[in-house]
């Protein structure tokens, strides 16, 4: 079986990163920034960018911090992976790509970024597609627990907080890539090719610190760096997010049970679908790719804050659920 990669990689300086990014569609397009999560790389969008080029999208997908070909454009730059420099690298590619709106889209990492810059700089956004909702973390609430299944899903943040899990993660970044992966999407039945196109990013030299300060800092754990504290201020306040949305929600999440949206609806005040998407977990985009690709469709043709001063933030299409599914 020939596995599918997003070639060609490009590469363009950032005031923080040196970007290695795939771009595909038409150059005069919408743009819509794709953006993975952890433990993943860009071709949770190897099936995603095509069917967006087809419908007429600039499709541009990066590597974050600390994965594949990206790079810190400074050796004394810390290395944070804490969510106000996630959200700050997106605002400064589209800033060296001269794009001054852009369609955002994302799951985990991805997402959490996405959602940084929506609530932050709202005018950079035409519209965000997400899954699991409102990912803006509150480091605050850090130490209230979740549920013990929930707790035994997110076991790697706490493996993260010790020296132990650092050196594991280091020793065998595949190894724990496949555990999380299995554990998000127990219905996505991926091969050792899949996995091991994804794991090549992990081999970028900042991969470690950066995740491991990632869950350090969400936790509280660890102190962000000083250039985005004005950032995390405003993100602890749980700013709303005014952009059209569309948010998604895999029946078979394996940490994150799909909900019919209205728990998370306070945080978004522009005009809002929400879809259940029937098997996909947790790396939705590449588990469903037409179902993602649709939704950024579907959030192009929302219209904005100012084209709808009165819109209902709780739209919801439901979609029946599989049988045996929470």
């Amino acid at each position: 079986m020939t596995i599918t990669r997003l070639e060609p990689i490009e590469r363009i300086r950032t005031a923080t990163l040196d970007v290695g990014y795939h771009e595909t569609g038409d150059p005069s397009g919408q743009p819509v920034i794709l953006l993975h999560g952890f433990p993943y790389d860009i071709h949770s969008y190897a099936d995603v960018a095509p069917l967006l080029a087809e419908r007429g999208f600039r499709v541009i997908v990066p590597f974050l911090r600390g994965h594949g070909s990206t790079r810190f454009a400074r050796p004394d730059a810390p290395r944070t992976g804490q969510q106000a420099a996630l959200g700050a690298d997106v605002v400064e590619l589209m800033d060296a790509l001269r794009i001054p709106r852009a369609i955002l889209a994302g799951y985990d990492w991805g997402g959490r970024a996405a959602c940084v810059v929506a609530a932050l700089h709202p005018e950079r956004v035409a519209g965000l597609v997400v899954v699991n909702g409102y990912l803006i973390q509150d480091i605050a609430a850090a130490t209230k627990p979740l549920t013990p299944p929930i707790e035994a899903g997110f076991w790697y943040f706490f493996y993260f907080l010790t020296e132990r899990g650092e050196a594991g993660l280091a020793a065998d970044r595949r190894g724990v890539a496949e555990v999380i992966w299995r554990r998000n999407s127990p219905l996505w039945p991926f091969d050792d090719e899949t996995l091991d196109r994804a794991a090549a990013a992990f081999d970028n030299p900042d991969y470690v610190d950066v995740v491991i300060h990632s869950y350090r800092h969400r936790l509280g754990y660890a102190p962000g760096a000083p250039e985005y504290d004005d950032d995390e201020r405003m993100l602890a306040a749980a700013p709303t997010i005014s952009v059209p949305t569309v948010t998604l929600d895999g029946t078979a999440d394996g940490n994150f049970p799909a909900t019919d949206g209205s728990a998370g609806a306070r945080h978004f005040t522009g005009p809002r679908i929400h879809h259940q998407v029937p098997n996909a977990g947790h790396n939705l985009p590449q588990e469903a790719p037409e179902a993602f690709a649709a939704a950024v469709a579907d959030v192009a043709a929302l219209p904005s804050q100012e084209e709808s001063p009165r819109p209902d933030p709780t739209i919801r299409i439901p979609v029946n659920k599989p049988k045996g599914r929470p």
